[in-house]
């Protein structure tokens, strides 16, 4: 399959929009997310690991999970994240990994997964009993977020309601959502959420 950020990935960490937004979720989730040095943490769509960057002081270890290998390669080369965090080039939906983790954070990458129903499950499947999940992507929009014709985009964001229930389904509780940043382009503006929430 073609790697879609193998040209983004090159100028990715400069983006004013993306180090803002980054930095946004990072803090939140540090914030709303009991942390702690025993924790393994997988980063779901993790990509050059500006998420990574913010947990991985708090934690044991992360598995930085994508599908891009231009991405992870970018996250590799970073001296900050080296023993702290592994890098994956999989796709979990096809084949999940093993173990079983503390946390599964993942930041703007669901609106790329035509499954939604199945990533939560796939994502409850691999955390503990009592584990928590952060996640973070576009509240509901009219498609006018990314340019027309973006290859991999599945979703329009999502309706906090609609993401609650599917998180139920699934065995999550203790659910609630956060507003993290607001993406502004022209005219129009871009909630983004995050969610977390506790697997029962």
């Amino acid at each position: 399959m073609a790697d879609l950020f193998n040209e983004k990935s090159k100028n990715w960490d400069s983006d004013a929009t993306v180090k803002t937004l980054s930095s946004a979720i990072g803090s939140l989730i540090l914030e709303r997310v009991p942390l702690n040095p025993q924790m393994d943490v997988m980063d779901f769509g993790a990509g050059t690991g500006l998420i990574s960057s913010h947990v991985a002081p708090l934690v044991k270890k992360i598995v930085a999970v994508d599908i891009s290998e231009a991405m992870l390669n970018k996250l590799v080369s970073k001296p900050e994240l080296s023993g702290k965090v592994e890098a994956l080039c999989q796709d979990i939906l096809k084949t999940p990994l093993d173990g079983q983790f503390d946390l599964v954070m993942s930041a703007m990458a669901i609106h790329h997964i035509e499954n939604t129903q199945k990533l939560i499950q796939i994502f409850s499947e691999h955390l503990k009993s009592g584990a928590t999940i952060a996640l973070t992507d576009l509240d509901k929009e009219d498609g006018s977020f990314h340019p027309e014709g973006t290859d991999g985009i599945f979703h329009h964001g999502f309706e906090r309601g609609e993401f609650k229930e599917t998180l139920e389904r699934n065995g999550f509780e203790d659910i609630h959502f956060f507003t993290a940043y607001t993406v502004i382009k022209g005219d129009s503006k871009f909630p983004v959420f995050l969610v977390v929430a506790k697997k029962a």
